[in-house]
């Protein structure tokens, strides 16, 4: 679904990014982890088409990315919804520009509502449809933040930090929604987070970047079955795997 071929970025004098090289399955779910600075949301932009490569190769859904990409979803930190749209009108925002549901918002919207609706039952948000953000806590914010980021099917979700201003008992809660909501679709999804303990608990795949500029060091896969659930964070294999990615972490911070 996604391949990156030797891939390097300069702003002017600086290189952000250098010989960066991936490849990504359909359907599967990475996460991408390095020290503060290295490139990961650079990444993010790089493989949507919303920045031009300076050198190497992209493609998408096996086409060269050449700019914007048609069928990406994306999810920030922030859930950025309109404050004067109620939780199904904020959902319901990707059906109203995206084609093929686009053409269907005003002939078809019992139907859209309905979908909408669904899958905001799969979320916990089933009572909270008519409630305006500031009517919703952090955590379902989010919540709805991801049914937006969803709702159209794209083949591809990037997640850039989701969960980093949530506590900690919110954040593993939303790890499990987003699992369901992965298993529910099979979207292709990248993930940026500094968070080890997220990126082992959702990715089938971790990449581990450098410092400035980006390179890709360490390519870690996931043996833990699925559905993976609290007591997953239990498990020896999965501690072993964060302490692993941890160290190499720190190996790459104490080599600036």
């Amino acid at each position: 679904m996604v391949r990156m071929a030797g891939v390097s970025l300069k702003y002017g004098d600086m290189l952000a990014l250098e010989d960066a090289t991936l490849d990504i399955a359909d359907g599967e779910f990475v996460a991408v982890v390095g020290p503060s600075g290295c490139g990961k949301s650079t990444l993010m932009k790089l493989v949507t088409g919303l920045l031009p490569p300076t050198g190497g190769d992209i493609e998408f859904d096996r086409k060269r990315v050449t700019g914007p990409v048609r069928g990406a979803g994306m999810a920030f930190q922030n859930a950025t919804l309109l404050p004067w749209r109620t939780t199904t009108d904020n959902v319901m925002l990707p059906l109203e520009i995206v084609e093929p549901y686009k053409s269907q918002s005003r002939s078809n919207r019992k139907a859209l509502e309905d979908k909408v609706q669904n899958l905001l039952d799969i979320v916990g948000l089933g009572d909270f449809g008519d409630r305006l953000p500031w009517q919703l806590s952090g955590g379902m914010q989010q919540r709805a933040n991801l049914c937006r980021a969803i709702i159209h099917e794209p083949k591809l979700l990037m997640l850039d930090e989701p969960f980093a201003a949530l506590d900690a008992f919110t954040k593993e809660d939303l790890w499990q929604v987003l699992q369901d909501l992965w298993m529910h679709q099979k979207f292709t999804g990248i993930l940026v987070t500094h968070d080890l303990r997220e990126a082992v608990y959702l990715a089938d795949t971790v990449y581990v970047m450098s410092n400035r500029p980006g390179r890709i060091l360490h390519r870690c896969h996931i043996p833990l079955d699925r559905p993976r659930r609290p007591e997953t964070t239990f498990d020896p294999v999965y501690t072993e795997i964060v302490n692993d990615l941890r160290a190499k972490i720190a190996a790459v911070r104490n080599a600036k």
